[in-house]
């Protein structure tokens, strides 16, 4: 795995996740919901996927490239990353039972609109009961393009070597390469920053290591900042 990619990628996600984690079980599987807490910017990311006693953690790794990942769209029908190939994408992680997924929802709505010059597309992994999706989607209006997995759905995320914490939502160029991770609820600043250095690697104003370092100490200062605010307002 490139060097830059792992040490970037990590320092997204361990900026991304703190605070306490509520567990919910899935067809047989256990999701995390990260309730981010910003005071706590560099809580180690194995503290959200705690290993049974004397078991060690499984090893994972963050591919270069978007996995070739086919579910069930809205209509039943198999649909593949790949069908969005050209474009750049954010992968959003996702389940009808999550808050902080839930709170997600106007701000990707709204990125959607917002980078239709960028040809930026919005993708909704929901790991979820297929009927309680669709509900919900409805209701919110979801208007951007949903994917739809139980089990089909851990292994899914597992694919991106992330530890299921929900949400979390993967960028990636047009080329279809995984410029970063973010865990935990997506900000407007961060998909800000994110998407104009995304936008930028597309144009190729940057490379794409300096972008992932880029983003890596941006999003821990986001998070530095808000923890600040957290704490002076407390």
């Amino acid at each position: 795995m490139n060097r830059n990619l792992a040490v970037g990628l990590v320092a997204v996600v361990v900026a991304a996740v703190g605070g306490f984690f509520v567990q919910r079980a899935l067809t047989g599987r256990q999701a995390v919901i990260a309730s981010v807490d910003e005071a706590a910017p560099n809580a180690a990311l194995a503290n959200a996927t705690p290993a049974e006693p004397d078991e060690a953690p499984p090893k994972r790794t963050i591919p270069e490239t978007l996995p070739d990942i086919s579910l069930a769209d809205r209509t039943g029908a198999q649909r593949s990353l790949s069908s969005w190939k050209g474009q750049p994408l954010v992968i959003n992680f996702w389940a009808t039972w999550c808050g902080p997924c839930r709170d997600e929802i106007p701000l990707l709505k709204s990125l959607r609109k917002k980078r239709a010059a960028d040809r930026l597309e919005i993708v909704g992994i929901a790991i979820d009961e297929r009927q309680s999706v669709l509900k919900f989607a409805s209701e919110m209006g979801i208007d951007y393009p949903i994917l739809i997995g139980e089990q089909d759905g851990y292994e899914a995320a597992e694919r991106f070597g992330v530890a299921l914490v929900l949400p979390f939502s993967v960028f990636a160029d047009s080329q279809g390469r995984i410029v970063t991770l973010k865990v935990g609820e997506l900000h407007a600043d961060e998909a800000a920053f994110i998407l104009d250095r995304v936008r930028d690697v597309d144009a190729s104003r940057l490379p794409l290591g300096a972008a992932r370092s880029q983003i890596a100490d941006k999003l821990r200062d986001f998070a530095a900042e808000r923890g600040r605010k957290a704490a002076a307002a407390g």
